[in-house]
């Protein structure tokens, strides 16, 4: 039975976990400024048809019970695992220099730009300063100078991460930024690492938390890979695809330090607020306006009840993971059959719906490439992930009114003050 308009936007709201009476009044103002009508329709409608050809393409009916649907999607997940494992050479994650190669593939398909990082010079100057004294024990050197002579300089920031406690980092390494200036930045290229093997042990503990290997370090520039192998299903996907979304956000956070450079006075406070995540705090309310957030994390990792995760937002994040998706395919170009495979991906990162489980119970499916894997991470435990999708879909709506542009334009724009009005 097909659904009426109010029935559509009421649909979309319980899959984005929003108020239906908010919903429908953001679809109003959006609708008045762009003069666009029926928005939100159209999106669930092609939601629809994404879903229903994703399910044809999984050798499953519309009217597939959720766990069929979770499984088969799970199921295409190792399968493509499996096709680039073999497509790539059958790499052996814990061999450096195969890691590496992982790495320049993905930077190749990537071709981020060159960005605006910490000097090499300043960042050792903060090594001098505040000597990691874990990372030089684990070393072996008495001498910050001793170490960056025989070190690579971002193999030890990159170390600072997983060798040293946070509350040293943050209490006193880190402080150092906010006395950083524009002139401590320099233009250079973006690095991809493999970590020597000598950081195999110290990282074990900090891979097996995060649940992937790979990691980056938006101020030096540098995305790195520990090479070791955590013996999950789609692990080789998971490793491609986050290298492929941090060669994304490092270049976008770069632009951010630029455009931050033309203000000295502020530069430092920005800075360190745009490493941090900061998000926006407190409730902004302007009446007769819809106020939208912009939120560099994913809030629903720590909490999925946060006030922020209910109202209307755009999310760098899944600008970021959007990109990767699309460029996940031409990784497998010297294969004839990978990039057939992975495209069932692309652009598929806001998608999903409600299907019935067992007991008759509406059950929300993401569709998203990212939530799969991680749901495949934990799926001993049943964990299912969702927050991708949904942060996805907030995007999608935003596009769908005022272009991917503008997504963008607005998400530097506004990412440090927090929230925009419309």
């Amino acid at each position: 039975m097909a659904l009426s308009a109010e029935q559509k936007q009421e649909k979309v709201a319980k899959i984005l976990r929003t108020d239906k009476h908010l919903f429908i009044a953001i679809e109003e103002r959006l609708s008045a400024l762009t003069g666009k009508k029926g928005v939100i329709e159209n999106v669930l409608e092609e939601n629809e048809e994404v879903i229903a050809k994703h399910l044809e393409a999984l050798g499953l009916r519309r009217d597939a019970r959720a766990r069929a649907v979770y499984n088969s999607l799970i199921s295409k997940v190792k399968a493509d695992d499996y096709k680039m494992f073999e497509c790539l050479g059958r790499p052996d994650f814990q061999a450096v220099e195969q890691c590496q190669k992982i790495a320049e593939i993905a930077k190749r398909v990537a071709v981020p730009p060159k960005g605006f990082f910490l000097k090499l010079d300043k960042a050792k100057e903060l090594l001098r300063k505040n000597p990691p004294a874990q990372v030089m024990k684990f070393l072996g050197y008495d001498s910050v100078d001793r170490m960056l002579d025989k070190e690579d300089l971002f193999e030890v920031y990159s170390a600072l991460r997983f060798v040293e406690g946070s509350e040293w980092l943050n209490a006193v390494f880190f402080k150092q930024y906010e006395k950083l200036a524009p002139g401590d930045f320099e233009e250079r290229e973006v690095q991809v690492r493999a970590l020597g093997q000598v950081w195999d042990q110290a990282a074990q503990s900090f891979a097996r938390k995060k649940w992937h290997n790979i990691s980056h370090l938006k101020e030096m520039g540098v995305v790195f890979i520990i090479p070791i192998t955590l013996g999950i299903p789609g692990e080789l996907l998971r490793m491609v695809s986050l290298l492929l979304h941090y060669l994304h956000e490092i270049p976008f956070y770069s632009e951010m330090f630029r455009a931050s450079a033309k203000h000295p006075r502020t530069f430092s406070r920005d800075l360190v607020s745009l490493l941090r995540g900061d998000v926006l705090q407190e409730r902004r309310e302007e009446k007769g306006k819809s106020t939208w957030l912009v939120v560099q994390r994913y809030l629903a990792k720590d909490d999925e009840n946060d006030w922020r995760l209910f109202v209307p937002r755009i999310n760098p994040e899944a600008l970021h993971w959007s990109r990767a998706e699309t460029d996940l395919p031409r990784v497998g170009q010297a294969s004839k059959e990978l990039p057939d495979e992975l495209m069932f991906w692309s652009r598929l990162g806001w998608a999903g719906d409600f299907f019935r489980d067992e007991s008759g119970v509406d059950v929300l499916v993401s569709f998203n490439l990212v939530d799969t894997v991680m749901s495949l991470v934990k799926q001993r435990e049943m964990v299912k992930y969702l927050y991708h999708h949904q942060e996805a879909l907030w995007n999608k709506i935003f596009v769908e009114y005022f272009g991917r542009e503008e997504l963008e334009r607005f998400s530097k724009k506004y990412l440090l003050q927090g929230y925009f009005t419309l």
